[in-house]
């Protein structure tokens, strides 16, 4: 078995003398001695979390749990469907100017065993995890996984960082307050972040938002939780650049953490998912847009509601992978600059 190939060399840690040595991060699997298709389907081929010493500076978990899912079902083999189209990742970014695996410890954690049966019993186990993973001095790249685990998530990232600026990536504002009975689903957990307090009000944005509505009082409700809105049609019209201002703008100097659903991309660009809604992004302006919030401080991430069951070549989730590799490189970014005191 090969050996993952060393990239790079990190800057001491923030809990380390500034003189101490940091050892050059595990990068990838090395694809000129390993073919692509060989070998264990970690993220991006990097080395699991044990063989890093228990812990990384990114930490990319999956969260195969579905159960809060409201329409078509399959997110929970969301994770495993993003690592193998990740195969293809390589380990320099020329479109953030960076070598991501190089300049941070990056680390898969494998995955998150939800009990698929008891949804309040799955979120306390995504939470204890996740706060785990955190308080070892990772960053989360999560991969679901339906839309559920985004409110576990939040509540351990406020637990370190107090409550975070919200970008949020979907086609549906999420911000329902019940499903037949049920407090948790997928439909439902920024409208729970919300009641909890976790959610810096004056930062919280929705991108990407379309299609029918239940009625008027959704978008009501919504404006009162202190989100702001741009549709698909918005990023259409004005484009890319003046949105990304518009939301560096919004999300300021704050700790941010940013969720992409990945139906928030048209059908064409993912058909891979559970609640499908016509007239999205494509995958160059979500792309674009997160390349354009390098430097904002983003302390975690998520990626959920990949359904391959519903995907054919791959369409979805090589968009996925895409989607966490940027997203990754814009953390990596910031750990290195913060080791180097910029």
């Amino acid at each position: 078995m090969s050996t993952p190939e060393q990239h790079g060399q990190s800057q001491p840690s923030g809990g380390q003398p500034a003189h101490a040595p940091q050892p050059e991060p595990v990068g990838p699997v090395d694809s000129s001695r390993v073919p692509r298709y060989a070998g264990p389907a970690t993220f991006a081929r990097l080395p699991r979390m044990d063989e890093v010493g228990g812990s990384a500076d990114v930490a990319v978990v999956g969260v195969p749990f579905d159960t809060g899912v409201s329409y078509r079902p399959g997110a929970r083999f969301g994770g495993n469907a993003i690592r193998e189209a990740s195969r293809l990742l390589r380990p320099y970014n020329p479109a953030q100017e960076a070598a991501p695996f190089a300049l941070a410890q990056v680390a898969d954690a494998g995955d998150i065993p939800a009990n698929p049966f008891d949804i309040g019993e799955a979120v306390e186990t995504v939470q204890e995890a996740a706060d785990g993973l955190l308080d070892s001095g990772a960053r989360l790249m999560t991969l679901g996984g339906d839309h559920t685990i985004a409110l576990p998530l939040l509540r351990s990232v406020v637990r370190k960082h107090g409550p975070v600026a919200l970008l949020h990536f979907d086609a549906h504002l999420d911000t329902w307050d019940t499903y037949f009975g049920a407090a948790y689903t997928h439909g439902t957990p920024f409208r729970r972040a919300f009641e909890e307090g976790l959610l810096d009000t004056s930062a919280l944005s929705h991108v990407g938002t379309r299609g029918p509505l239940y009625g008027r009082k959704d978008l009501d409700e919504d404006a009162r939780m202190g989100f702001g809105i741009v549709s698909s049609a918005d990023v259409m019209r004005r484009g890319v650049d003046e949105v990304t201002d518009q939301l560096r703008q919004r999300i300021g100097g704050r700790p941010l953490y940013i969720s992409v659903d990945i139906d928030v991309l048209d059908p064409a660009h993912a058909p891979g998912t559970g609640t499908p809604e016509a007239g999205g992004l494509t995958s160059r302006e979500l792309l674009e847009i997160i390349r354009g919030l390098a430097g904002c401080h983003l302390v975690s991430a998520d990626l959920v509601e990949v359904a391959p069951a519903y995907d054919h070549a791959e369409i979805t989730s090589v968009a996925a992978s895409h989607t966490a590799y940027e997203l990754t490189t814009v953390m990596a970014r910031q750990i290195a600059e913060a080791r180097a005191g910029r």
